[in-house]
């Protein structure tokens, strides 16, 4: 539990309940119909991309800019952050989004706040077409998070905020049209939650938590693998303090952040 003590910890726990609160906010704003008609498919994919961006931007260093639940789970998956981290990541992201949507609804008019739950299917799409869907959308963008995000890679291409912007846009541009693009389970908790509709909302938690699984092991174990002993990953899925290079515990009180939660 040294993590609890240590005030960095509690930084990153921060800066994932204000980047969600924010992505939220401004993404589904984007979203909102003011007037009679469809939603402005390229708009509201380009508001995400950006919004993720530019906190990827902003808190990066931080925590990583998880900003999704679906990516959380994936880092631990591959065991690259503890469980304890994980839950406080999620749990932070919810109550974050939650206050994004809460402050978004009250400033907006209540004619158009109906407009809020972004994530319905098509009509001629079922749940288990939505499902997968939602797999391959956060598959792609896991992956490319995995890919921009790691250190062992010689010298990184371009702005790794931008990449991982483009990549959630890219999901937006095709996933709208047959769920809504989730991609995010905190990002679709959140209006359900204010507007109490419910309506097939597992299909946004389980295929973004499959897809991002998929995402995170495909790369991690196939693609790139990251050679790691049992114990290995054990030690870091307790989150047991590391030692420096004499043996002894380190005495900073400050955790050592994973190289993959860093820009």
């Amino acid at each position: 539990m040294w993590e609890l003590r240590s005030a960095s910890f509690w930084r990153a726990i921060f800066a994932e309940f204000f980047a969600t609160l924010f992505y939220v906010f401004f993404g589904l704003g984007a979203s909102l119909r003011w007037s009679p008609g469809p939603v402005h498919v390229l708009q509201v994919a380009v508001a995400f991309g950006l919004a993720l961006a530019t906190l990827v931007q902003a808190v990066g260093h931080v925590s990583g800019a998880h900003v999704n639940p679906a990516v959380t789970f994936a880092f631990l998956v591959g065991s690259q952050m503890s469980l304890l981290r994980a839950l406080c990541y999620i749990v932070a992201q919810l109550l974050g989004a939650v206050a994004g949507a809460a402050v978004l609804y009250s400033v907006t008019p209540p004619a158009v706040r109906g407009n809020l739950a972004l994530n319905t299917l098509h009509p001629g799409v079922s749940v288990g077409q939505a499902t997968i869907v939602e797999i391959f959308l956060t598959l792609q963008f896991v992956l490319c998070i995995f890919a921009t995000f790691d250190e062992r890679r010689n010298g990184r291409l371009g702005s790794v905020a931008l990449a991982i912007g483009v990549s959630l846009t890219l999901g937006h541009l095709f996933g709208m049209y047959y769920t809504g693009a989730g991609m995010n389970p905190a990002r679709s908790f959140a209006p359900a939650i204010l507007t109490r509709n419910f309506s097939n909302h597992w299909v946004y938690w389980v295929g973004p938590i499959i897809g991002g699984s998929l995402g995170g092991l495909l790369y991690d174990f196939l693609l790139f693998p990251r050679i790691k002993s049992v114990s290995e990953r054990l030690t870091i899925l307790k989150g047991i303090r590391p030692n420096d290079s004499d043996g002894q515990p380190e005495v900073t009180g400050e955790p050592v952040e994973l190289k993959t939660q860093a820009l």
